[in-house]
C-alpha cells in the first residue's frame, strides 16, 4: 500500500516508517518545511512538504502521492512534560489536532482515499470500576485541562467516523514510553524524577495505561486491514500511580518520589495533576488482542 503519514517526525514516527517499510508499504512523511526531509528520509520514508493546516497545500499533497490510507498522528507537543509547558502548548495542539484533521478529511473525500489511521486517546475514559472498554466515554467533564483534551478526542473522533465514505480506525494509544518518548530513564520523566519533581500525590490511587512505543507502531500497522471502528492501545499492565512511579524511579536510579497531598497539589501544580494522579482510569486492551492480534510486552 502507499501511505501518507502526517505527523511523522513526532514520537512514533521512527518506529512506525520502520514498521510500514518492513511490512512492503511506500511511506510518505508529511513535513511542514524542507527542514524535516532529511529526518524523514532518513527514517526510510519519502518526505513531502505541506501544511497540515493548510487546506489546498494537503490537497495538494494527497493529490499528488494518491496514497492508499492516511495515517494521522499529528501533534504539537512541548519538548518537555510539565504542567507548566503543557499549559501554554494545549492550545496550539488542539489547533494542529483538529484543523490538520477536518483538511486531512476533506482532502481524501475528494481524492477518493478511504482508510484513515486516527491518533486518539486511551488514558482519558470516565472514572469508574474496572478498566474502561471503548464503550465508555471520555471524561468530557473532569479537571479543566483533562476535560478539554477530552473534549478535543471527541471532536476528532466524531468528525472522522461522521465522514461519508471514510473508514477510520482510532487508536487510543496509552501513555507512550520506550526510546524518544518522555517516559524513558534518558528522558524528560526519567531526569524530573530523578530531581524528585514528580510527588505521588494523594493515594496515588489514579490508573495509568502505558504502551511501548514499538508496539504502538506494530499495532498501527495491524490497523491498515482491520474493522473500522475504535481500539485501546495499551499494555497488560494498567498499574496506580503510586505503583508505576515507584517502579520507575528505581529503573531510573532515583530515589523514592516524594509524597504530596492532593491540597499541596493543588496549590503548586494544579487540579490537572490531581486527576492524573489520583482519578485516572486504565483501558481494556481486550478488544485490540482479540481483533489486531495486539501483543504488547511487560511494562518495563
Amino acid at each position: 500500500m502507499k501511505l501518507l503519514v502526517a505527523g511523522a517526525t513526532g514520537a512514533i514516527g521512527r518506529p512506525l516508517i520502520r514498521c510500514l517499510k518492513e511490512s512492503g508499504h511506500t511511506v510518505f512523511g508529511l513535513g511542514r518545511s524542507s527542514d524535516s526531509d532529511s529526518a524523514l528520509v532518513e527514517m526510510g520514508a519519502e518526505a513531502v512538504t505541506g501544511d497540515a493546516l493548510d487546506a489546498a497545500s494537503v490537497k495538494a499533497v494527497i493529490q499528488r502521492t494518491r496514497p492508499d490510507a492516511i495515517i494521522n498522528e499529528l501533534t504539537s507537543l512541548p519538548r518537555h512534560y510539565t504542567p507548566e509547558e503543557m499549559k501554554a502548548a494545549a492550545d496550539r495542539d488542539r489547533t494542529v489536532r483538529i484543523r490538520g484533521t477536518i483538511n486531512l478529511l476533506a482532502a481524501m473525500h475528494d481524492a477518493g482515499v478511504r482508510r484513515y489511521i486516527l491518533q486518539s486517546s486511551g488514558f482519558w475514559y470516565v472514572p469508574g470500576a474496572g478498566l474502561a472498554t471503548e464503550l465508555v466515554p471520555f471524561a468530557v467533564d473532569a479537571s479543566p485541562g483533562v476535560a478539554a483534551s477530552a473534549r478535543t478526542y471527541v471532536e476528532l473522533e466524531s468528525a472522522a467516523f461522521r465522514a461519508p465514505a471514510i473508514q477510520c480506525v482510532a487508536l487510543r494509544y496509552g501513555f507512550f514510553y520506550g526510546p524518544g518518548t518522555w517516559y524513558t530513564s534518558a528522558g524528560d520523566m526519567g531526569e524530573q524524577v530523578r530531581q524528585r519533581h514528580v510527588p505521588i500525590i494523594g493515594k496515588g490511587e489514579g490508573v495509568w495505561s502505558f504502551v511501548h512505543i514499538e508496539d504502538a507502531a506494530a499495532a498501527t500497522v495491524a490497523a491498515l486491514r482491520c474493522a473500522p471502528g475504535a481500539y485501546n492501545i495499551v499494555d497488560d499492565d494498567p498499574s496506580e500511580q503510586r505503583v508505576w512511579l515507584s517502579a520507575f524511579a528505581r529503573a531510573c536510579g532515583a530515589p523514592e518520589p516524594p509524597q504530596a497531598t492532593e491540597q499541596q497539589a493543588l496549590a503548586t501544580s494544579g487540579a490537572d495533576s490531581v486527576y492524573y494522579a489520583a482519578r485516572l482510569r486504565g483501558a481494556s486492551n481486550e478488544k485490540a488482542k482479540r481483533e489486531l492480534n495486539f501483543r504488547p510486552r511487560p511494562l518495563g
